[in-house]
């Protein structure tokens, strides 16, 4: 994974931070977590949520579409989304209750929505393996069940309506609301 990931964002990260105006002859060799320009690559590096690689996509940063969710007690919220954001993450800003206990690295269920139109389901690229996996550990897993840290915004999903499950399986306990880190 970090092969891929790094032939994919290593050439377009390193040439980023070469023009940084952070990278002088001043700059201290520290490790990289005191170094706040290395620290920026490495999160470009290492975060699974969805990255822009090409800056002639600047105009897609100013693009939303709408996104309908709506919660166990039936109450919807519509939000914008931008581009290339993942559901999980439009969710935590916000302040939809998502929880996403592994922060978008497809290791847990927690994330968990229901997509709630046949059509903009089959939209959706298919899921991968790995989310099926983590698929079956959902609580009410139903036919259009997908992971909101794998729903990426793109123009055809403009409308997008998610019911959010009555529960998760995580430890913690009923009525406990996780903050996002």
């Amino acid at each position: 994974m970090f092969i891929t990931r790094f032939s994919r964002l290593g050439a377009h990260a390193i040439k980023n931070l070469i023009k940084d105006p952070c990278l002088t002859p001043r700059t201290s060799y520290f490790p990289v977590v005191h170094n706040q320009c290395l620290v920026a690559l490495r999160h470009q590096l290492y975060s699974s949520t969805a990255a822009k690689v090409d800056s002639e996509d600047e105009n897609e940063k100013n693009e939303k579409i709408n996104v309908t969710f709506v919660d166990k007690d039936g109450e919807e919220m519509n939000i914008k989304v931008p581009l290339g954001m993942s559901m999980l993450e439009a969710a935590h800003e916000n302040e939809i209750e998502l929880e996403g206990a592994c922060e978008g690295s497809l290791a847990c269920s927690t994330c968990h929505v229901i997509v709630m139109d046949m059509g903009q389901y089959n939209k959706l690229p298919d899921p991968t393996d790995e989310e099926n996996d983590m698929l079956d550990l959902a609580f009410g897993l139903t036919e259009t069940s997908r992971l909101g840290c794998q729903i990426i915004a793109k123009p055809e999903l403009e409308g997008l309506r998610l019911a959010l499950p009555s529960a998760t399986r995580n430890f913690a306990v009923d009525g406990y609301k996780p903050k996002p880190h």
